[in-house]
């Protein structure tokens, strides 16, 4: 378990890091990158910093050799905003928490494709939707009608 000042150290590493990454950082090959999580070693001299690539493995590749190579501005940021001793050394890994997370949605979506996110069957969560529509489009309707009345009525 880490300490608190770990934990801490390893919040504002990833808001300084996720905040120059989003801001500052003018490398193509950085685009669609968002730091999930910041791991930090007890002594603070290292921290792993884990991010999300969206696009397909020749991008996410990219975008990790344009991390690596942008490692050495991103300490030096981490060392202006944060008070150390030490500026730890960045390590990117790629997060495949996202991925993971959405190809088990794809795949429970496929498995049953009949049931919502509430547990009704599907059908009858589009008839409730078509219901409301329905009943919104009648009110707005009634609303222009009386505006309408009302304009044409001289004052």
């Amino acid at each position: 378990m880490q300490t608190r000042r770990a934990l801490k150290a390893a919040e504002a590493i990833r808001q300084v890091v996720g905040m120059a990454i989003l801001s500052e950082l003018k490398d193509p090959r950085i685009r669609d990158v968002t730091v999930t999580y910041v791991e930090v070693s007890p002594d603070l001299r290292h921290a792993k910093v884990h991010v999300s690539v969206m696009g397909n493995e020749t991008k996410q590749r990219l975008a990790l050799r344009g991390l690596r190579s942008a490692a050495g501005y991103l300490q030096a940021k981490c060392a202006e905003r944060i008070d150390t001793r030490w500026t730890p050394k960045l390590e990117f890994v790629l997060d495949q928490g996202v991925k993971r997370s959405i190809e088990i949605s794809r795949i429970l979506q496929e498995v049953f494709p009949e049931k919502s996110e509430l547990g009704k069957p599907q059908e009858e969560v589009e008839e409730e939707e078509s219901e409301e529509e329905g009943g919104e489009e009648d009110e707005t309707e009634e609303e222009e009608e009386e505006i309408e009345e009302e304009e044409a009525q001289p004052e």
